[in-house]
């Protein structure tokens, strides 16, 4: 198989002989950006299944975080599962932000990932190392030097996971040290949930 066709290979991993498949909730503050990237995790033979609960039109800190708590409710989470609240910067307040981190902060299993200034940045580190984007602007400027036609739809062809591993790097290294709620600056910590997609 020659290099350019193994880049474009969707990786999965081996279900091998476990039954049950981790689950991965997601609440996102974008209804589809956010769970078109995520799907992106979801194959046959993933050994996680992601499932992201979304609404258009209700993108707030307090109701991205009010509909994990409804899913949660309705459908419990087994211990060994994960639920992660994933929203951005951009327009939010500390104390908006607050509630969700202090959210995070009652389970292990739950988490939080934030995108200084939205989650295009995330998208952005597939193909760059992000440097000089300062505002929400500047990111979708930027973004759409590799996706011309970006408009909040996703190609998952386009990310693979060699670019995913790229971008996890990235964001590490700008989250140094590591903060222990959101960045303050430019960067993301989506890296940290999509590190535990990857498996």
């Amino acid at each position: 198989m020659d290099k350019s066709s193994s880049n474009r290979r969707r990786f999965s991993r081996p279900l091998g002989k476990r039954g049950y498949r981790k689950l991965v909730i997601i609440s996102s503050e974008g209804a589809i950006t956010e769970p078109g990237y995520f799907g992106i995790f979801n194959t046959t033979r993933s050994v996680i299944k992601v499932k992201c609960v979304k609404k258009k039109n209700a993108s707030s800190p307090r109701e991205v975080l009010a509909r994990l708590d409804k899913y949660l409710r309705q459908n419990g989470l087994r211990n060994t599962d994960e639920a992660w609240l994933v929203v951005d910067k951009d327009k939010w307040n500390d104390g908006q932000l607050n509630l969700l981190y202090d959210w995070s902060q009652l389970k292990e299993n739950y988490g939080l990932a934030v995108s200084n200034p939205k989650f295009e940045y995330w998208l952005l580190l597939h193909f760059e190392d992000g440097s000089g984007v300062s505002s929400a602007r500047e990111c979708s400027t930027r973004l759409r030097r590799y996706l011309h036609d970006y408009d909040k739809v996703l190609d998952p062809r386009r990310f693979t996971r060699e670019m995913i591993q790229d971008a996890i790097m990235r964001a590490r290294s700008r989250d140094i040290p590591p903060c222990d709620d959101w960045p303050r600056n430019t960067g993301t910590t989506v890296y940290r949930l999509t590190e535990k997609l990857m498996g």
